[in-house]
């Protein structure tokens, strides 16, 4: 029987899969992730199936988030679950305590293709936008729903090659906007709602209750859709330009008045 390559990268090395043994991912597997108590032994396993490759999820607490490289296809991989192959580029993202990892996954001939449809005629996806939100699928975001999406996602956005990041924290992500970190905090509920309400599985820890890991969830779901791109780093700037904008506004107005205040004081003296 003739398999296909299959190479996982991570971390600018490559690993070949074989078809007899496949590959262990995980903190002592054949892919040594990292030295992290969080992250099972073996957490995910590439092996070959029934004439297809699949990724299977072998741990018991952690969950994976696996999709294409045009943000078309994604798969939440529970404990337990397992995905084929079918595609020549997959992403992985996964979460274990303060650290999010991502891996390649490249498939030399893959028994499936990716096809993507063209919009219907006629049809004009801004048509029912609100004015200054972007939609994503059928989420619209705010502009500043949008910019803490950005914030929260830089350190990914900002590297090369698929690696380790940790996700800011959300006092460090208020900062970064300029925000309070109760702003900050509401802001993160309403996306998370959105997108739970939207079908996006991961951001709530049941009734009423949103998971305290929710973060790690919509990192992984705005990288694997590109809800976010490197592109939208430039918002980051944009948002830091107006900020210093304001700032040397409100300091020159300061400076006026109190100009005023020391004219009027030596007219009265």
């Amino acid at each position: 029987m003739i398999h296909s390559k299959v190479t996982v990268v991570f971390c600018g090395e490559e690993y070949s899969v074989s078809p007899d043994t496949g590959l262990t991912i995980g903190r002592t597997g054949d892919v040594e992730v990292d030295d992290n108590p969080y992250l099972h032994r073996t957490f995910l396993v590439v092996s070959f199936e029934n004439g297809f490759w699949w990724i299977s999820n072998t741990g018991s607490t952690l969950t994976a988030t696996v999709a294409d490289e045009q943000g078309l296809f994604q798969a939440w991989l529970n404990p337990g679950a397992k995905i084929p192959l079918a595609m020549k580029k997959l992403i992985v993202w996964f979460t274990a305590g303060p650290t999010t990892y991502d891996f390649e996954i490249h498939v030399a001939s893959p028994a499936f293709r990716s096809v993507t449809a063209d919009p219907a005629a006629g049809f004009d996806d801004e048509a029912d936008d609100e004015v200054g939100a972007a939609t994503v699928g059928r989420v619209s975001f705010t502009p500043d729903q949008k910019l803490l999406v950005v914030a929260l996602c830089e350190p990914f956005l900002l590297r090369r090659e698929a690696g380790t990041s940790q996700i800011p924290s959300s006092a460090a992500a208020a900062d970064r906007l300029g925000w309070t970190l109760t702003r900050f905090n509401r802001k993160l509920d309403n996306v998370c709602q959105k997108l739970a309400d939207a079908g996006t599985r991961g951001l709530h820890g049941g009734v009423g209750k949103l998971a305290t890991n929710r973060k790690a969830r919509l990192v992984e779901h705005a990288l694997s859709t590109k809800l976010v791109t490197e592109g939208d780093l430039a918002l980051l700037d944009e948002r830091l330009g107006a900020q210093g904008a304001d700032t040397h506004t409100s300091t020159a107005d300061e400076k006026r008045v109190d100009g005023r205040k020391v004219v009027a004081e030596q007219g009265n003296a």
